[in-house]
């Protein structure tokens, strides 16, 4: 049974950071690519940052320079680092696992982050 769980998402203020982790298991993590969305209130979901099978990262500019995407194989983990947050990346971020070779495609419950003062 595959799983894909997120956590360290909550309440933070702006200019704080916060750690988000996304455990995979049940898949061949190390052949997936990890990608982190989000989905602010009433708005469309959004790719945030992305990690390939050989740790290439990517970002959305409204990243760049703030968020850092990591993996580590042997923990099936992809973690997103976000610093200097504003209220703007409030949303429900979503880790989602992309496996092309095996044409499988796995998501998150999501977990919430809240930029606020």
């Amino acid at each position: 049974q595959v799983q894909v769980v997120e956590s360290g998402g909550g309440l933070v203020q702006p200019g704080g950071s916060l750690r988000l982790s996304c455990a995979a298991s049940g898949i061949m993590f190390g052949f997936y690519v990890m990608n982190w969305y989000r989905q602010p209130p009433g708005q469309q979901r959004e790719l945030v940052a992305n990690i390939t099978e050989f740790s290439r990262a990517n970002y959305a500019d409204s990243a760049k320079g703030r968020f850092t995407i990591s993996r580590d194989n042997a923990k099936n983990t992809v973690y997103l680092q976000m610093n200097s947050l504003k209220p703007e990346d409030t949303a429900v971020y979503y880790c989602n696992a992309v496996g092309r070779q095996f044409g499988r495609d796995y998501w998150g419950q999501g977990t919430q982050v809240t930029v606020s003062s």
